[in-house]
């Protein structure tokens, strides 16, 4: 046990009481386990729950910026993300991204290269989620459900920019978390232009046409294009770091 755990509020959570485990979260959600096995888990999500509590300290207010791990270097997205970052870390806000590549790298990289706090929460997959060289704090999961806790609990703001499945998942929990009261002055900026234009009709026009959403909702996310405004309106919201 080192020092710096000797004094920690959770000196037990940087010791590695379980190994870790391959495919521990698709193991986990198969149907038809043995209780004993149920149990090994509930343990190895407790401690993969203090290993994040103890690992993101953070002294500044942080945002979190979403998107594809598939954009590379050169499209438009990836230099967005990039731009977003460095406007964040000018400001005075911590960058915290999934980890990974694509927006992930890119938003890290604009953090790192204007002087910010860059972290990543990473989580292991079998495909595109390796970890970018950008980041100061590097955190890695095993459950996808226990990173995305520490994304919004650690964060003041979300910035959506184009991403598959992962990204609008984060997205519409947090937008869930909000609708439901469970966050409050939380602002979500989704960025990328005509990539978010069918789905902002969709949620406008079908969903609220038929009542699964009100009108209220339809304002839980704003779309702002410059990463200056972007910035501008988080602080607006959230105040100056």
């Amino acid at each position: 046990m080192t020092k710096d755990s000797e004094n920690s509020p959770f000196p037990f959570a940087s010791v590695p009481l379980l190994k870790a485990v391959k495919d521990a979260e698709r193991n986990f959600l198969r149907s038809g386990r043995e209780r004993s096995d149920d149990l090994e888990s509930a343990v190895r999500i407790f401690l993969e729950f203090l290993k994040g509590f103890e690992e993101i300290k953070l002294e500044q207010p942080c945002v979190t910026v979403f998107g594809s791990a598939r954009f590379g270097e050169d499209h438009e997205h990836y230099q967005l993300a990039r731009e977003v970052g460095s406007e964040l870390a000018k400001a005075g806000f911590a960058v915290m991204t999934g980890g990974g590549p694509g927006i992930m790298e890119a938003a890290n990289r604009g953090a790192k290269e204007a002087g910010g706090l860059s972290i990543g929460c990473n989580i292991q997959l079998p495909r595109e989620q390796h970890p970018n060289p950008y980041m100061d704090r590097f955190i890695e999961f095993e459950h996808f459900f226990v990173r995305k806790v520490m994304l919004v609990k650690y964060s003041s703001a979300f910035v959506v920019l184009p991403g598959g499945f992962g990204t609008l998942d984060e997205a519409f929990e947090v937008m869930t978390l909000m609708q439901t009261d469970k966050l409050t002055d939380f602002p979500v900026i989704a960025m990328g232009g005509d990539y978010w234009s069918e789905l902002a009709g969709f949620m406008g026009n079908t969903m609220l046409s038929e009542g699964t959403i009100c009108e209220d909702d339809l304002s839980l996310v704003q779309q702002i294009e410059n990463p200056r405004q972007a910035v501008e309106a988080i602080i607006s919201a959230v105040g100056k770091p």
